[in-house]
């Protein structure tokens, strides 16, 4: 069977009773160059151990056992759950969940070994499964996933760029990010109604922080951003969570992460987010 066939998948769709859902993002991959993209970009070897969410009618699922070692598939659908079991149920080197990836402990997967997150990830969730991994203390070395432009341009944005976030803050802290591929809504069955991107995710080790320091640096952009229009000596000033600080406090530690005084939360780099965030553990 060739899942990348639009009449395929198609004539697979209707055979399986499914209609899919468009709440929960079920976009099936149909272009064969995407497909091979996003597997040339996980650069995966006969050892690894691949977690995949939302793996669909199994696409992509194909291609990741044609190269790794194992892989982890979590399905929500119960008809999609049905086919791929129906396909590959008895494949050793696949563990199938029938589970909503947001009940799942998809970090416990990396703390027991698995080595990339690859997966064309269902819009709804998308972005969350991204930053749950990413920020989870065995997060793995390298993810590669396809999900809607622009969250990947969030995700990849610079400092002073308006797509700058505190979700970009928080990956970059940790992953060199990069869009591999720009992908057109015509490469997907059904057609979603927005462009999608595969990004490349690579950890690096520039910017080590311990989980308190992790976390320390997540609560305070989390809630500079919450006002990213106000420069942060106001934005700062009500903080929840013990975070507020009076606007001099707020003007002399950007100052001495080489800041303006004036800047807003989407002009500091990660390095003068991390220093920042180390004023305020100091403070309190």
């Amino acid at each position: 069977m060739n899942l990348t066939s639009p009449r395929e998948v198609v004539a697979l769709l209707e055979a399986s009773g499914i209609r899919p859902n468009k709440v929960l993002g079920q976009n099936f991959l149909i272009d064969r160059n995407i497909l091979d993209a996003i597997v040339a970009a996980a650069e995966l070897s006969p050892g690894d151990v691949v977690v995949e969410v939302g793996p669909g009618l199994g696409v992509l699922t194909e291609a990741l056992l044609a190269a790794c070692a194992r892989v982890v598939a979590v399905e929500k659908d119960v008809g999609l759950h049905r086919v791929l079991a129906a396909r590959w149920g008895g494949e050793p080197r696949l563990e199938l969940i029938h589970a909503d990836a947001l009940d799942v402990d998809i970090p416990g997967f990396f703390a027991a070994g698995a080595t990339r997150l690859v997966s064309n990830l269902p819009y709804a969730v998308g972005a969350r499964i991204v930053v749950d991994v990413a920020t989870c203390e065995a997060a793995p070395p390298v993810m590669v996933v396809l999900l809607q432009k622009e969250v990947a341009e969030r995700f990849a944005a610079a400092p002073g760029s308006a797509d700058m976030g505190a979700a970009s803050v928080w990956l970059q802290q940790r992953y060199d990010i990069s869009i591999v591929k720009t992908v057109k809504p015509s490469c997907f069955h059904p057609r979603p109604e927005v462009t999608s991107a595969v990004i490349k995710l690579r950890r690096h080790d520039r910017h080590p922080l311990d989980a308190t320091a992790r976390a320390a640096l997540q609560a305070l952009t989390k809630a500079a951003f919450l006002h990213r229009r106000k420069q942060l000596a106001a934005a700062l000033r009500d903080a929840p969570g013990g975070l507020a600080r009076d606007a001099a406090f707020t003007r002399r530690a950007l100052a001495a992460c080489g800041a303006p005084e004036t800047a807003r939360p989407e002009a500091l780099s990660v390095e003068q987010w991390i220093a920042l965030s180390a004023h305020w553990r100091v403070d309190s």
